[in-house]
């Protein structure tokens, strides 16, 4: 019997069509009772660790003003809410009474700041998300 190189081996494989490798892979497989899924499976838990890498590296362009604790002022803090969201007085008294609650979400960061600036100068407690 004759012994078929590396290179011999890589040249035959290089002939074959698609569904040939396919068949050759499966018997492979059968004869030798191991399979071929398991690396493929480990490089495929490894892509969305590497897209979610990729999407925490882009910039953040929207951001969330979050009153987490009202202070000592309360009424100050519902005027200014109801300044900065066009609420209504129930409304805003609704929202500061439920927090930590988003005061405004999907804004630029400058007006995120605006926003913590000017609760937080009523005594509120404010983080941007």
């Amino acid at each position: 019997m004759a012994t078929i190189t590396t290179d011999q081996l890589l040249e035959a494989f290089e002939k074959m069509t698609v569904l040939e490798l396919s068949e050759f892979k499966k018997a492979f497989e059968d004869k030798f009772g191991v399979t071929a899924a398991a690396p493929v499976a480990v490089a495929a838990a490894a892509a969305p660790a590497a897209a979610a890498v990729a999407e925490a590296a882009e910039e953040q362009t929207e951001f969330s003003a979050v009153l987490t604790e009202i202070g000592p002022n309360k009424i100050p803090v519902i005027k200014v809410v109801r300044e900065l969201t066009g609420l209504g007085l129930k409304e805003a008294k609704d929202l500061v009474d439920a927090a930590p609650k988003p005061v405004k979400e999907g804004v630029a960061k400058d007006e995120a700041e605006k926003i913590k600036a000017a609760l937080e100068e009523q005594g509120a407690k404010v983080e941007i998300k």
